[in-house]
């Protein structure tokens, strides 16, 4: 083991900020004849993300990919600028001699085309390159560290795109059997009876509920079956007036110093509580945590067991359903208290990474979308916590 393995985070990160603030910044001014507080800004996000090496390179016949690479690199720059579609990334580009330089791009060759771009983005969305680069800079950051506490929320993505019909169960309807069809009576699903059931008959066994279901279920069988298209909901904000919209979900964990976790795009019609425990495994594999801290949409015993059998400290507000409202002791009221961190995220991601509006469509493209600025976002918050 050399060195720099076995030394700790905190020293590893003060030695890559020394890196970045004496030499390579330094560099780049000199190789680009001066660099603005944004270009700066850009190395650094680029340097620790570390994108390009998720980037798969395939070798084809015919005419040759122009370079992923550097496109990769400048979807990051996307997210660092608040800008919202492609037109204006290429745009911004096209007029920056600088910014492209430090993407990847040749100063000698043309820009590719917007539609490159999208085909490029399309290719990134599938391989989910963005997701692979937040999850190796969170454990390569906190793993082997104790987190105090992980805070779960969710926020709308509005999307532009029409929403997808909602699926309707079928009904089972009554058959009229002739003489000759009794035999198959018993192969026929009638409607089941309302009321109560017969004297003597055993009453039908209640039906398990979604999180019962995902309990037992793996990983890759729950995530299988989230929902993803867009669809419309409805909820309550902070100040107590309903909002709908037609789009997204993105759920968040994020930690008590503000690194976003894990992160999962859904249905807008989704039920925050259904996405938990999909949260909590992800979470779980990359973090090591104590508490979990969530509102009162978190809140069933069958989550608390949950949250309980994996080693952590559920902190779920209570919800009285038109009961009595139980508070919590104090030393969980105190810890409750960092739940807040959970909406800063969310105000960052739309007032300053560009996800007040999503000009993508599909679920597979949004989710890219949305995963490259939580990667930029938890690569600056890194950041800060180092300073």
């Amino acid at each position: 083991m050399n060195d720099s393995t076995s030394t700790s985070f905190r020293n590893r990160c003060s030695q890559y900020w020394n890196f970045l603030q004496g030499e390579l910044l330094p560099s780049k001014a000199i190789e680009l004849e001066g660099l603005t507080p944004t270009l700066e800004r850009i190395i650094r996000v680029l340097e620790w993300v570390r994108v390009e090496q998720y980037v798969m390179h395939t070798d084809h016949f015919g005419r040759p990919k122009c370079e992923r690479t550097a496109m990769a690199r400048a979807y990051c720059v996307k997210a660092v600028l608040g800008m919202q579609c492609t037109a204006a990334l290429r745009e911004r580009l096209s007029i920056d001699s600088k910014l492209r330089r430090i993407c990847g791009f040749s100063a000698w060759h043309k820009l590719p085309s917007e539609s490159t771009f999208s085909r490029a983005f399309a290719q990134f969305a599938k391989d989910g390159i963005a997701d692979k680069a937040h999850a190796a800079m969170v454990q390569a950051a906190l793993a082997g560290h104790i987190v105090g506490a992980i805070s779960r929320d969710s926020t709308a993505i509005v999307a532009r795109e029409t929403p997808a019909k909602p699926t309707v169960a079928p009904v089972a309807l009554a058959t009229t059997l002739t003489t000759t069809e009794t035999c198959l009576d018993s192969a026929v699903t009638k409607p089941k009876r309302k009321g109560r059931p017969p004297k003597g008959t055993a009453p039908a066994p209640a039906a398990l509920s979604v999180i019962q279901i995902q309990r037992t279920q793996s990983t890759a069988q729950l995530m299988a079956q989230l929902p993803t298209a867009c669809a419309y909901s409805a909820k309550t904000n902070a100040k107590g007036y309903k909002e709908s919209w037609h789009g997204y979900k993105l759920h968040l964990d994020t930690t008590d110093c503000g690194v976003t976790v894990s992160a999962l795009t859904t249905s807008a019609s989704l039920h925050d509580s259904q996405a938990a425990i999909a949260l909590s495994r992800l979470s779980t594999q990359k973090v090591t945590y104590l508490y979990e801290l969530a509102d009162a949409a978190y809140c069933s015993d069958e989550l608390r067991d949950y949250s309980r059998s994996c080693g952590h400290v559920p902190l779920f507000d209570h919800n009285p359903r038109g009961g009595v409202k139980r508070a919590f002791e104090p030393h969980e009221a105190h810890w409750y208290k960092a739940r807040s961190g959970a909406e800063r995220p969310n105000a960052l991601l739309k007032d300053c990474y560009g996800l007040r509006q999503v000009w993508v469509r599909g679920h597979c493209k949004v989710h890219a979308h949305l995963m490259f600025a939580v990667l930029v976002m938890s690569a600056e918050q890194l950041m800060r916590l180092i300073q």
